[in-house]
């Protein structure tokens, strides 16, 4: 009985032994600064570097193969501090956010049928080509805000989706899932939007959506250099933004808002600049 019992005893020392030379010998050495790096950005996993984790952006950042500014949820303060790691010049890309250029909710455009299927906008959008009479209108089934790791998604009981300004990171996941397209990068700094995605004539326009862009270039000639007009739809030229709230009060059908006034219709975001009232 003691004979086995120090048999395996002796057994579990040189598997021991063995286990340690083996790691020692086919160890990874990882690079510090990749460790450094790992701990610096957020750990969302959101996969808006091209990577499908943190962990491997970081390993491409020590290897040098892709830029600094690659992680939109860490922001220009995650580029410093990895600039500083990696002992290379910062420059931070500036923040963008995702906007849906819609207002089109239940109320107010219309629905060719009644859909009863999966709470999916692609499934939706694949039965003869989704419900929303509009062609390019938000389908408020809320898979964009299913997929959004920050929460910044609000479906309103009507079934649009809005996104909050202040909690939006730019990860660009919910763009990726939306069918139609609704959904748009824009400057941070830039408020006011255009929020049609119709290329259809006015006429077509006015049919089935109470609040889309009907192509009428009133915004473009009360602020020629904010608004442009593409296949009879209006938007922003965000370089030259800074006027285009004067366009809104001219707006027919009200589809040019801004942000800092308050959030679509029906949204319970609350617009974080002060002092100015929340718009209907």
């Amino acid at each position: 009985m003691l004979a086995a019992v120090l048999s395996l005893g002796l057994i579990g020392m040189i598997a021991a032994v063995a286990l340690g030379l083996a790691a020692k010998k086919f160890a990874v050495e990882v690079d510090p600064r990749e460790l450094a790096a790992l701990e610096v950005l957020p750990g969302a996993n959101c996969g808006a570097c091209g990577f499908p984790g943190c962990a491997g952006y970081a390993k491409a950042l020590v290897a040098g193969t892709v830029d600094l500014n690659l992680c939109p949820p860490g922001g220009a303060d995650v580029v410093t501090t990895l600039a500083r790691i990696l002992g290379v010049e910062a420059s931070a890309a500036a923040r963008e956010i995702a906007v849906v250029v819609c207002q089109g909710d239940n109320r107010r455009a219309q629905s060719r049928y009644r859909y009863v299927g999966l709470e999916d906008c692609t499934a939706a959008q694949r039965i003869a080509g989704g419900p929303k009479t509009c062609p390019g209108g938000c389908l408020g089934l809320g898979s964009c805000q299913r997929i959004c790791p920050f929460d910044a998604i609000e479906m309103t009981a009507d079934g649009l989706a809005v996104i909050s300004r202040e909690k939006c990171t730019g990860c660009r996941k919910c763009i990726a899932v939306c069918p139609r397209n609704v959904i748009r990068m824009t400057p941070y700094d830039a408020t006011v939007h255009v929020l049609c995605n119709s290329h259809d004539k006015g006429a077509v326009v006015r049919k089935y959506c109470q609040v889309g862009c009907i192509g009428c270039h009133i915004c473009q000639k009360t602020v020629p250099d904010a608004y442009q007009i593409d296949n009879f739809l209006a938007s922003v030229v965000y370089e030259h933004s800074a006027d285009a709230d004067e366009a809104i009060a001219k707006c027919p059908t009200k589809c040019i808002r801004d942000f800092t006034a308050g959030y679509p219709e029906g949204s319970s975001l609350v617009p974080a600049v002060p002092g100015k009232p929340r718009a209907a």
